[in-house]
C-alpha cells in the first residue's frame, strides 16, 4: 500500500459514515406492498434520526434516490424532508444512477463536504417494485392531451372515436435498456457466454451468497442495520428480510429453467436478484463534527470511482472497470482489502467481473495496465452474502453495501474495503472504505 492519503476536506478531515440503516427488504408483492418508495424512504430516515443522539436541526442536506420514479413524487428527497421529522429548513435533492444510485448519493454528499459546503447529510434511496407507475401509450396520451384542449362535445368524440382498444392497454415500466432493448437478464446470459460461465458455477454462486446471509442473520450480524418495520394495517412487525433461502439446497437449483434464453440459457430466476422492495439511508459528517458531536464514526470513505462503458454487450462489467480507479486514487492494491463486496444483480454478472479482475488480458486490452486488478480472495468476498440472497431494491441496495461492509469489518477487527456494483447503461461504481485508525 503506497502512503496516499485518503479523502480529506481542506481542514484535513476525513469524510465520515457515523451510521447507517435500512428496512428490511421485502420480495415483490409481499408485506410491503401498497407501500411506496417515498414511504420506505421516510420510513427509514426517520429510524435513523430516532436512534441518532443528535438534533435533527443539525441535517444540513438529504441527497435520497429513487430509480422506479413515482410521477406523484419526483423529488422524493425534498418529500421526505417534507415526512418525516427534518426541519423544512433542509436542503434535499433526488438523485438517479440506476443500481448503484445511493452510492450517487453518498460521493455527493462527499464531495459538498470536501468543498466544505456542509458538514452533515443523509444519503440512501428507495425503491418500491409493488407500487409501479404505471403508464399509457403513446396514442392514448396524445388523445389525453387533445381532449384536454378540446372545446366541444363533437370534438371530443371525434379524438376518442380515434382510438383503438390496444391504445387503452396500460404501459408499464421498462425492463429493457432503452438504447438496446435487451433487458439485463439478456445481458446475463451475454456474460454467460462470453466468458464461459456454467450453469453449475451460477447455482453455486447463488446457493452461497444464501448460506451465507442465512449464518449472518441467524448470528444476529445484521440486527442493529435492520430496522424492525410496521406497516399499514399495523398488525404485524416485519424485522428480517423475507428473500433469504434459510433452507438453501444446491440440488433445488438445478431443477429451475433458464428464465431469459428458455432453449440455450443457463441464468435461472435463482441467479438472478428479486424485484424487491426496501429503502436504506446513512448519516454522514466531516471527521470534525462527528467528534464535535460526540459520534463514533463506522468507518470512513478513502476513494471512489464510476466508469462508463459500451451497452450492446457484457454492460454489467463497471466493476472491472471502476475498481482499478478507486483502488489506485486510494493508493491500495486488491490485496491491501480485508473485505470485498461486490452487487450480486446476477450470478453470472458477479462471476464474469471476478474473472475479468484475475484477467492480465483484460488487464492489458481494456484497462491498458500491465498487471490485473488481481485474484479475488473468497475468503473476503461477499461474507455475508450479497444482492442474490437480500435482494435488490434498486436505489437502496448501494447503502446496504456500504453499512454491512462497515459493520463487518468493525466486528472483525477493522481494515480496509472495497465495494463495488454493476448498474444500467454500462455504469459502475467502486468505493474503497476504512475503519477509523
Amino acid at each position: 500500500m503506497s502512503s496516499s492519503r485518503p479523502l480529506t476536506t481542506r481542514q484535513g478531515e476525513r469524510i465520515a459514515i457515523v451510521s447507517g440503516l435500512r428496512t428490511p427488504f421485502a420480495r415483490q408483492g409481499t408485506v410491503f406492498r401498497g407501500l411506496p418508495a417515498l414511504e420506505l424512504g421516510t420510513l427509514v430516515v426517520n429510524e435513523l434520526l430516532a436512534r441518532t443522539p443528535m438534533s435533527a436541526k443539525e441535517v444540513q442536506q438529504l441527497v435520497f434516490g429513487q430509480v422506479i420514479q413515482m410521477p406523484k413524487a419526483p423529488n422524493i428527497a425534498r418529500e421526505i424532508v417534507l415526512a418525516s421529522g427534518l426541519p423544512v429548513s433542509t436542503d434535499a435533492y433526488s438523485v438517479t444512477r440506476a443500481c448503484a444510485t445511493s452510492f450517487q448519493a453518498v460521493t455527493s454528499l462527499t464531495e459538498a463536504m470536501l468543498t466544505g459546503r456542509l458538514e452533515v447529510g443523509i444519503a440512501g434511496g428507495a425503491d418500491s417494485a409493488s407500487v409501479l407507475p404505471i403508464g399509457v401509450s403513446e396514442s392514448l396520451a396524445e388523445a389525453l392531451l387533445d381532449l384536454s384542449k378540446a372545446k366541444s362535445l363533437r370534438a371530443k368524440l371525434t379524438i376518442l372515436r380515434g382510438l383503438k382498444l390496444k391504445d387503452l392497454a396500460p404501459v408499464p415500466p421498462a425492463v429493457a435498456e432503452y438504447s438496446t432493448g435487451l433487458s439485463m437478464g439478456q445481458t446475463a446470459e451475454q456474460m454467460a457466454k462470453t466468458y464461459g460461465i456454467s450453469r453449475e458455477e451460477q447455482d453455486e454462486f447463488a446457493h452461497r451468497s444464501h448460506q451465507l446471509a442465512t449464518q449472518a442473520w441467524q448470528q444476529q450480524w445484521l440486527n442493529d442495520e435492520v430496522m424492525t418495520a410496521y406497516v399499514p394495517p399495523f398488525k404485524m412487525a416485519i424485522e428480517q428480510d423475507n428473500n433469504v433461502r434459510t433452507e438453501s439446497r444446491l440440488d433445488d437449483y438445478s431443477k429451475l429453467k433458464p428464465a431469459f434464453d428458455r432453449h440455450h440459457g443457463t441464468v435461472t430466476a435463482a441467479t438472478s436478484t428479486a424485484l424487491t422492495d426496501g429503502g436504506a439511508a446513512i448519516l454522514m459528517m466531516t471527521e470534525g463534527r462527528a467528534n464535535a458531536l460526540g459520534l463514533k464514526p463506522i468507518g470512513y470513505i478513502r476513494s471512489y470511482a464510476y466508469a462508463a462503458i459500451g451497452v450492446e454487450k457484457d454492460m454489467l462489467l463497471g466493476p472491472a472497470y471502476a475498481t482499478p480507479k478507486a483502488l489506485a486514487q486510494a493508493g491500495c492494491t486488491l490485496a491491501d482489502m480485508d473485505l470485498i463486496d461486490m452487487h450480486e444483480a446476477f450470478s453470472a454478472q458477479a462471476l464474469a467481473n471476478m474473472a475479468m479482475f484475475a484477467s492480465a488480458d483484460f488487464a492489458r486490452e481494456q484497462l491498458h495496465q500491465s498487471q490485473p486488478i488481481g485474484e479475488i480472495d473468497m475468503d473476503k468476498f461477499n461474507v455475508l452474502g450479497g444482492s442474490l440472497a437480500y435482494g435488490h431494491p434498486f436505489a437502496a441496495t448501494g447503502a446496504r453495501m456500504i453499512t454491512q461492509t462497515l459493520n463487518e469489518l468493525n466486528r472483525r477487527g477493522g481494515g480496509l474495503a472495497l465495494t463495488t456494483a454493476c448498474a444500467a447503461g454500462g455504469l459502475g461504481v467502486a468505493m474503497v472504505l476504512e475503519t477509523g485508525l
